[in-house]
């Protein structure tokens, strides 16, 4: 249901997403139509190589394209390129249930300025990898913020927080959580999107837990700068995919 002026937009990032973006624009598209409410879908193709941009059209949704190579930078054309007074980010390996959506904008309706949700994987992945992500979100969820494949935010609460930080390369979503917090009530949702457990599965291996427990302890400790580059942030910017889709 795309009117002139929808009630919300669902954003989608996509760079080198031919073999999901289509399941997960047809998912978003199913939900979306069985809440009723006018809505947008757009999908921000960040350079990509392959079919991203032509699945996604295919699959019904709206394609802008940018030359980005920058979650947040990506995130915020997105946006920018909507006019709905309500935006849905929603990375593109990252299924959203019907519930999931409903209560995001029951909750904005009700005078959140914005919020996410718990985040479940699509499968198993390296046992070592999943007892990482497990403790990290026991610490994510304990601050109530929203993860990066999925948060909702009211677009001038939004604006007035200046979108997404587009210093940060990775941990965006924690900063824009902190901005919105400060202006209202952030909403946490107790469901779960689901999203691909492929960064767990990756070959990455021991070297990219490594890596991650480092960058999770300069964060804490306040040593924020090297996730304002690409430098050491390869295993999300590196292009790596399955080449399959959510298993969901």
């Amino acid at each position: 249901m795309v009117r002139s002026v929808p009630d919300y937009a669902l954003i989608v990032p996509a760079w080198n997403e031919e073999a999901v973006i289509a399941q997960t624009v047809g998912q978003l598209r199913t939900v979306a139509e069985e809440l009723g409410r006018p809505y947008e879908l757009v999908v921000v193709d960040d350079a990509s190589s392959d079919r991203t941009a032509e699945l996604a059209g295919a699959a019904g949704a709206r394609v802008v394209r940018v030359e980005k190579r920058q979650i947040a930078a990506v995130r915020n054309a997105g946006a920018a390129a909507t006019t709905a007074p309500w935006l849905v980010f929603v990375d593109a390996d990252t299924w959203l249930p019907e519930t999931v959506l409903r209560h995001a904008l029951f909750e904005l309706d009700a005078g959140a300025v914005g919020g996410g949700s718990r985040v479940a994987f699509d499968g198993r992945g390296h046992p070592l990898a999943e007892g990482f992500f497990e403790l990290f979100k026991v610490l994510w969820y304990s601050q109530e913020l929203a993860a990066g494949c999925f948060l909702f935010a009211r677009r001038d609460a939004f604006e007035a927080a200046g979108g997404f930080d587009e210093r940060w390369f990775a941990g965006e979503e924690y900063w824009l959580s902190r901005a919105l917090k400060a202006q209202g009530r952030f909403a946490f949702l107790r469901e779960e999107v689901v999203s691909s457990a492929r960064k767990q599965r990756a070959g990455h291996g021991i070297g990219m837990l490594v890596r991650l427990l480092g960058l999770t302890v300069l964060f804490l400790a306040g040593v924020r700068r090297p996730l304002q580059s690409r430098k050491h942030l390869g295993f999300w910017y590196d292009g790596t995919r399955e080449g399959k889709a959510l298993d969901v």
